[in-house]
């Protein structure tokens, strides 16, 4: 490719309101352009890229036996509605109405649409197991787009769906995809990478874990026991929380003025955090009416995604207007109401000597006893955990790090084929639910991520085997006629072998060397009217800066040798 007639621009400044490095990069770079808040076009470079991505992910999912398919992005209503999810997901699915005015929506991912390609196709035990998988554009209207290919509300996925005639089976497969996706994102270039433990949110199901690419851009917060390696998201990690001991006294209450928050409480009364009790209060999505009010010691916060599964529906942060809650005075003590849902969190279990709300603004109750002064309190784990806390499996104390997730897997069970009447015919002439199991894979998001973890003070810095171009052909001053031949030439002969950019452009060398290590390509073959005396060219290793001096006559197996060591690691 003549960089003359490459589509896009590479650009000195980052465009304002942009903070990820790759999203950065890749603007300046040229690899995507933004079309819309979290849409994205991808340029020839990014799309190369892409590519290289899916063909790795192709043949990892071959090697397991998957079966590539492809699932359409607009589906009925119909089909959501026998699993419940029509109406269970909230805005993020975009939902509408063709000209027939027919209900149908975006796929922002394709469970149903595989269980209705198998029901009726798949009848018998002995077709199972079955892997299917497709590479499919999705759209999920993402509330807070950011960060470039890293949130987006439209983006490329890899999603498999395998189907069993028992749990045994499910694990023994599921075992081997996350084997597979090892592969992958070691073949990707990823380095820093794990798998933890996740919340099967609105995919439901058991079992799931996710991969992570630790690093300090990621929004994710991974926790992690660096003694016995437990690794755990957020979402659903535990910890021991140590208990506090208060001396135990009358129930009291007690003027706090204008004093609202843990800290503002803290402060007037002289107290620790730990000795107060802080209230969340949260909406039921799609029942407007039902109040949910989360009670956590008040050095800790609430874990969301531990209280959803709590309570058994998805839940956001409520304003109190037209409640009868008083901000930053609600208290456990005489609480109730028909709509109210209230969770004590298992910080509070057995806890005497706190300082909690009143229910009555500008006042605060000193001495409250759970166990005596609330009847029935039931206690759940809905607390965050936090650095420093100790690890459940060995004691030491555990730390968080920032993560990228980049995959995902989940053992959903027969939530899907039982829901929708799927049933396979079994020896003995029963019929059964076939156990499925899901995989993903974004694949926008890990070109990203990659971008994240390599990039360095100059720009891109691509792994050879997800390169958009292995070698930046890069004449100097090839406005000369000897220059512009030989550059010529080598072009011709190079292409050959080897993908290869050809900055052909009549512009400064200073031009064309910052591009070129702003696009990340790994390898740069310079040609100067001083190397050319000397029969030779200055090759540059991106990743490392090394700079080479090959005999012109030996470049072409230089780099042969060079580039599949690379490539095959």
């Amino acid at each position: 490719m003549k960089i003359s007639k490459l589509v896009g621009e590479r650009v000195k400044e980052t465009p304002n309101g942009v903070s990820a490095l790759s999203h950065g990069l890749l603007l300046r770079a040229g690899y995507i352009k933004q079309v819309s808040n979290g849409i994205y076009t991808l340029l020839p470079p990014a799309q190369r890229v892409t590519k290289k991505i899916e063909n790795i992910i192709r043949e990892e999912m071959d090697k397991i036996g998957g079966q590539e398919v492809l699932f359409p992005v607009v589906m009925p209503k119909e089909i959501w509605e026998k699993s419940g999810r029509y109406y269970s997901i909230g805005q993020e699915m975009v939902r509408f109405k063709d000209r027939n005015n027919h209900d149908m929506l975006l796929g922002m991912t394709h469970e149903e649409a595989a269980v209705h390609l198998c029901q009726n196709t798949v009848k018998s035990y002995d077709q199972l197991p079955f892997m299917i998988y497709q590479i499919q554009t999705k759209f999920r209207d993402e509330a807070r787009p950011r960060a470039g290919l890293l949130r987006v509300k439209e983006f490329t996925m890899k999603d498999a769906y395998s189907f069993h005639t028992s749990q045994e089976d499910l694990e023994n497969y599921y075992k081997q995809v996350y084997d597979a996706y090892n592969r992958i994102y070691t073949r990707i270039g990823m380095k820093n990478f794990i798998s933890v433990g996740s919340d099967t949110g609105m995919m439901g199901g058991g079992r799931a874990d996710e991969f992570q690419l630790l690093i300090d851009a990621g929004e994710d917060n991974i926790v992690i026991c660096p003694k016995c390696g437990y690794k755990s998201n957020m979402e659903v990690a535990d910890s021991v929380i140590e208990k506090c001991k208060f001396e135990d006294e009358k129930l009291t209450e007690i003027y706090t003025a204008e004093a609202k928050t843990i800290d503002e409480v803290c402060q007037y009364l002289n107290v620790s955090p730990k000795q107060t009790i802080k209230a969340v209060c949260y909406a039921v999505v799609g029942n407007d009416e039902q109040v949910v009010i989360a009670f956590v010691r008040g050095d800790r916060e609430i874990n969301e995604a531990k209280l959803k599964k709590v309570v058994g529906a998805d839940v956001v942060v409520k304003d109190l207007q037209d409640t009868g809650l008083v901000k930053g005075n609600i208290g456990p003590v005489g609480l109730n109401g028909a709509n109210l849902t209230i969770v004590f969190d298992t910080t509070l279990e057995g806890q005497c000597g706190m300082i909690a709300g009143a229910n009555k603004d500008g006042y605060h109750l000193k001495g409250v006893n759970i166990e005596r002064d609330v009847k029935n309190a039931k206690f759940f784990d809905i607390a965050k955990v936090i650095e420093g806390d100790k690890c459940k499996c060995c004691g030491d104390p555990l730390t968080i790090k920032k993560g990228i997730e980049v995959g995902n897997i989940f053992q959903l069970g027969t939530k899907y084929t039982k829901s929708m009447g799927m049933t396979i015919h079994m020896p003995d002439g029963s019929q059964i639910n076939p156990i499925m199991g899901c995989y993903g894979i974004g694949i926008g998001r890990s070109l990203a991520a990659v971008v994240e973890e390599s990039a360095d003070e100059k720009g891109i810095v691509w792994p050879m085997s997800i390169a958009p171009w292995h070698i930046y052909l890069c004449p100097l001053k090839n406005d000369l006629p000897e220059i512009f031949e030989k550059a010529e030439s080598l072009y011709q002969t190079l292409s050959k072998d080897f993908e290869v950019l050809y900055d052909d452009r009549k512009t400064s060398p200073g031009v064309k060397l910052t591009d070129s290590e702003l696009m990340g390509i790994p390898v740069r073959v310079v040609i100067s009217p001083r190397s050319l005396e000397n029969n030779q060219a200055e090759v540059t290793i991106r990743k490392n800066g090394d700079k080479i001096m090959v005999n012109l006559d030996e470049l072409n197996d230089w780099l042969k040798n060079y580039i599949r060591g690379e490539i095959n690691g």
